[in-house]
């Protein structure tokens, strides 16, 4: 006889015993409700003469009679009006069975950390990667589809041609629901199953081990309007969405009468200053890049080195600063045949003339409230955590998280409590030594990925596990097209700016791309647009002195 998680039932009929003797009773963790007091958990089985009396969490476990040896597999509900969920097939039936959702720097790169490691015969294990796009996204480089400096295969390859040199399995789907059950005392000899993971196409996944990477959302209805009529900025479907919508903006404004393009953009950390220099930059004369921020000062957790790089670019690009404001709403309006008024029904009004506008509170003292006129607004400020919405309904408090939505980990990145779930990049809350939360970017997770890959291989193999300790080796942030600031950490008071900054940091991610053979492609590219570039601007140059002679 054996228990295997079946999240899709409830256990089967079992005869009914004495109750549980009240001094006995205890409180379950998940709320503190009375687990014996919940009929459904009243069971007794008896096996010869000895009665056995156990509480199995309703939907969780689905007991079944198995002459297997621990094959992992679950067993479907046989009912002929229930509908058997398919149910994810591993290839081998011994080796260990690691499932990791999500797809950016955290889950990718943790996958190839577990290929690259040496295993013992038999230990290596099945590792399947689950993301809901197909490609994974060198987000610190979005920036760059906006300058065209970067192609998109460049920044977001395929996952499929990543790993076709691997082992590692991928799957193209969404999580719906997590069902671990690492939490539970296990028997000896009993089932190594960590639990199953649903996803949206109703497959079910039954892993051993589970690494959580599925980073964060971007919050965008913080205020009235703003997401009906903000466009955030994470994803490479919102990069290409800005790009489509600047390309309209442009070809709708053609022409010395047109008005100038009208772009707001909502956060100035190092998000909203990338996309107000890379958008300025672009725009040049035929528009006007308006930000606004809620601190008196632009990427307030930034080296002082990269913010004054940063605010000397803003300024001499001519943009406009709106400090110490907060956005209160925003609404969309269509200004009449008399630019001077608004009138707010769209049939009144051709495309070109819709305007948003943007009411600013001030949330610093002597401020006045101001309207701000734009014609896209960008919204680089708040996320929110996807496990919270993943948790099942009856155990709503299984994965423990703090008031951020985030992970509770403990040092070695396991979840707390759930020794075969480990989480890591946005999905985790961990600290650094002096007690602050680690920054939620893509240097954390490729640190963390590469500790996740070896204490997985420390855990499957019996082996201790290694604490995480980051190390900060540095910020980077671009400033347009052929500008960036680099803030080296180890040395101190060293800023990069301008060309050598910029490439140095396009150096930095060239190598820090998922594999060597995307490595080399994406240098090939970068060194061949770079001489073309070079050339065209030594042709510029010479036909200047020309005509100037």
């Amino acid at each position: 006889m054996s228990c295997r998680a079946a999240p899709w039932s409830r256990p089967s009929a079992i005869p009914r015993g004495r109750s549980f003797p009240a001094s006995a009773r205890l409180r379950n963790p998940f709320g503190g409700l009375n687990v014996w007091k919940n009929p459904i958990l009243k069971n007794t089985w008896r096996i010869g003469d000895v009665p056995m009396m156990f509480g199995l969490p309703s939907g969780l476990f689905r007991c079944m009679a198995s002459s297997s040896s621990g094959d992992g597999g679950f067993s479907r509900p046989q009912s002929a009006d229930e509908t058997p969920m398919p149910l994810y097939s591993w290839p081998d039936k011994q080796r260990p069975r690691v499932c990791i959702l999500g797809g950016g720097f955290g889950g990718l790169y943790t996958a190839l950390r577990l290929e690259s490691l040496v295993w013992p015969d038999n230990k290596k294990p099945q590792v399947l990667l689950v993301d809901q796009s197909d490609r994974f996204v060198f987000k610190p480089m979005l920036y760059e589809l906006l300058s065209g400096e970067v192609d998109v295969w460049e920044i977001a390859p395929y996952f499929t041609e990543l790993l076709k040199n691997t082992s590692v399995q991928f799957v193209k789907d969404s999580v719906k629901l997590l069902r671990p059950s690492d939490h539970f005392r296990r028997e000896p000899g009993g089932s190594s199953t960590g639990g199953v993971v649903h996803l949206q196409s109703g497959t079910v996944i039954e892993y051993d081990w589970l690494v959580l990477a599925l980073g964060a959302e971007a919050k965008i209805d913080g205020v009235p309007g703003s997401s009906e009529y903000a466009l955030p900025f994470t994803t490479l479907e919102h990069a290409l969405k800005v790009e489509s919508e600047l390309k309209m903006l442009e070809r709708r404004r053609f022409g010395k009468s047109s008005p100038g393009i009208e772009v707001g953009i909502v956060g100035l950390g190092y998000s909203g200053v990338e996309l107000a220099a890379t958008i300025s930059e672009r725009l040049k004369n035929t528009g006007t890049v308006k930000a606004i921020n809620f601190q008196t000062t632009i990427c307030p957790n930034a080296p002082p080195g990269n913010r004054d790089a940063a605010l000397k670019v803003l300024e001499s690009q001519n943009i406009q600063l709106f400090l110490g404001y907060s956005v209160s709403s925003i609404r969309e309006v269509y200004a009449s045949g008399d630019s001077s008024s608004m009138v707010t029904d769209a049939k009144e009004a051709a495309a070109d003339d819709k305007k948003l506008l943007l009411e600013l509170k001030p949330a610093q003292r002597g401020l006045q409230s101001q309207v701000m006129e734009a014609d896209l607004v960008l919204w680089t400020v708040g996320s929110t955590s996807q496990i919270l919405r993943l948790q099942p309904p009856d155990a709503p408090y299984v994965i423990p998280l703090n008031g951020r939505g985030q992970v509770e980990t403990e040092e070695t990145l396991q979840v707390k409590g759930h020794p075969r779930t480990f989480a890591i990049g946005d999905s985790a809350a961990l600290r650094d030594p002096s007690g602050k939360f680690l920054p939620a970017n893509a240097q954390v997770a490729f640190q963390q990925a590469d500790f996740a890959g070896w204490n997985l291989w420390a855990a499957i193999n019996g082996r201790p596990l290694l604490p995480f300790r980051f190390q900060n080796l540095g910020e980077m942030m671009t400033l347009g097209t052929n500008d960036a600031a680099i803030t080296a950490s180890f040395i101190e008071g060293l800023t990069l700016e301008g060309p050598v900054g910029h490439a140095a940091r396009k150096l930095v991610y060239c190598l820090r791309m998922p594999t060597d053979e995307h490595r080399v492609k994406v240098g090939i590219s970068w060194l061949a647009k770079g001489a073309v570039d070079s050339l065209a601007s030594l042709q510029n140059a010479v036909s200047n002195m020309i005509a100037s002679s």
